[in-house]
């Protein structure tokens, strides 16, 4: 009996250590975000500054965790994880939710924006800030855009016109867009989860990819790649997304704090990308591992040419004024 007694004591001290003077338990939000990219990556580092903010802004109200490297899960898997709430955020890539919505394929267009000035000027307006809703009817919401960047072409051959893709067989993301678009220069797109690529590259499975500097870095991809094409075709941005239900059943003064600290990672990665593009291409020029190769005025209005039919294909899935206030902002 006396055994008992002392554990129940122990509880109830514990117990009244998490009340509240009005009685009620004061419940830490625990919050997971997962990611499928390095750490010294863009979004790994927006990430984190991301939890640093929230914790400081949000004391012990909230702790959050972050998963990067597809520890938890893919890009694939984690929106299904969101609306479970095994997670609370993730940053997929913007050709990962052609499942959810068609409007975002938008992104997905091969040269629709001529530089990163161009998306943060679509992303920020009307129509880019309406797509953050696109899925709030499947259960998810969008509350930040982050940059990686624009795509370059990577082979084992130089790709210096269409004519040069024919028949390889190259990594994508999980895009209608995207398979449309190497499909339009005769080469063969292989859907394939990011963390699958660099093996797949290695071993020969895939001849090529297209990836964003930092990605090629980080990852490592120049290692196994002979050439790289500077190509800037299309761009590769993320939405950080959360569930609806979550999201709106939040005590507000943490909704508050998280979108205030979500505010500051968007800026602080964006600002970043553009700063490590430069350093990181600038490295993988270095390492000598690779040879980057810069088109022609003739080649890369040629490979406009070759994949602008992918526009008009997938206009009606799109809508047509979200594409052309896209190309407006260029």
């Amino acid at each position: 009996m006396r055994l008992i007694s002392k554990k129940i004591l122990a509880a109830s001290v514990a117990t009244a250590a998490i009340l509240g003077m009005n009685g009620m338990a004061s419940a830490q939000e625990v919050i997971k975000f997962a990611h499928v990219v390095a750490p010294n990556t863009p979004k790994g580092k927006g990430a984190e500054f991301f939890k640093k903010r929230a914790e400081e802004l949000l004391g012990d109200k909230v702790k959050i965790e972050i998963y990067p490297n597809s520890q938890l899960f893919d890009d694939s898997k984690v929106l299904a994880a969101i609306l479970r709430g095994d997670v609370q955020f993730g940053a997929p890539s913007l050709a990962k939710f052609g499942k959810w919505t068609k409007k975002l394929q938008v992104y997905d267009l091969p040269f629709l924006f001529k530089d990163m000035d161009a998306v943060s000027c679509f992303q920020n307006g009307e129509k880019g800030q309406e797509l953050l809703g696109a899925m709030s009817d499947k259960g998810l919401t969008g509350v930040g855009y982050w940059h990686n960047g624009l795509k370059q072409l990577s082979a084992n051959k130089p790709l210096n016109n269409p004519a040069d893709a024919e028949g390889l067989k190259f990594r994508i993301q999980s895009s209608d867009v995207i398979a449309a678009q190497f499909e339009a220069v005769d080469a063969v797109p292989q859907k394939m989860a990011f963390s699958e690529t660099y093996s797949a590259l290695q071993t020969g499975v895939v001849d090529g990819q297209e990836n964003t500097w930092s990605n090629i870095y980080s990852k490592k991809f120049f290692e196994v790649q002979d050439y790289i094409t500077e190509s800037n075709h299309g761009l590769l941005d993320y939405m950080v997304v959360t569930s609806t239900k979550w999201w709106d059943g939040l005590d507000p003064e943490i909704r508050d704090g998280l979108t205030q600290a979500m505010n500051e990672a968007s800026d602080y990665a964006n600002s970043l990308s553009a700063e490590l593009t430069a350093e990181q291409r600038q490295a993988v020029i270095d390492s000598g591992e690779t040879e980057v190769q810069q088109l022609s005025g003739d080649d890369f209005a040629a490979w406009q040419d070759a994949v602008k039919p992918v526009w008009a294909e997938f206009s009606d899935d799109i809508g047509q004024d979200i594409i052309d206030a896209a190309a407006a902002c260029n």
